[in-house]
């Protein structure tokens, strides 16, 4: 007769991403992820797989959980311009939070740490990214479409351009003891979609 897990496997997927995001996946040890988790090294592998198969269980729960927000942000109702501005400077805002400051974000995060050599991470992040491009690109042709953005201008290579500017702003953001540095570049990105 099969036991009955003792522990809420989501509970401890948010509790083991939590760890994984404020210490890399290289400075959590299994013995860190049992001490956090509450729960035995056997029901770690018997649940989510090696250490490796929850980080990247744990990287795919923060995509399915940061994504829509964007999807409503990006996509809402009315003029879009406002609303690829409101998350540039949301995303300046949280750079430059002492709290955000201390993790950065999770992609970025394993962007940075892993995506070099590590094939199933790397996909991930770039999965994220063709995501978060093409929200970006889908409100940027809609505000180009309802005259709030210049005809000539180029909604793929802003989308781009903006992608690559807010993973820089959550890299710099982690490390930089000077919040003006995120908010300047960002207003000066926002100033190109005018």
């Amino acid at each position: 007769m099969a036991r009955t897990k003792e522990f809420d496997p989501d509970a401890a997927l948010q509790s083991a991403l939590e760890l994984f995001w404020r210490r890399g996946y290289e400075a959590t040890s299994v013995a860190d992820l049992v001490e956090h988790l509450g729960i035995g090294r056997a029901s770690i592998y018997a649940t989510f797989g090696s250490k490796h198969e929850l980080y990247l269980k744990a990287l795919d729960r923060y995509a399915e959980t940061h994504h829509p927000l964007l999807l409503s942000e990006l996509s809402a109702p009315g003029p879009a311009l406002p609303a690829v501005r409101a998350v540039l400077r949301r995303f300046a805002a949280e750079a430059a939070s002492p709290g955000e400051r201390r993790t950065g974000c999770f992609l970025t995060n394993t962007a940075a740490e892993l995506a070099p050599h590590d094939p199933a991470a790397a996909r991930r992040v770039e999965v994220s990214w063709d995501r978060f491009e093409t929200l970006l690109h889908s409100a940027l042709v809609r505000a180009q479409g309802q005259g709030e953005l210049a005809a000539d201008r180029d909604p793929r290579a802003l989308a781009r351009m903006l992608l690559v500017l807010l993973q820089g702003i959550r890299v710099v953001g982690k490390a930089s003891d000077d919040p003006a540095r995120v908010r300047d570049a960002a207003e000066q990105a926002l100033a190109l979609l005018a």
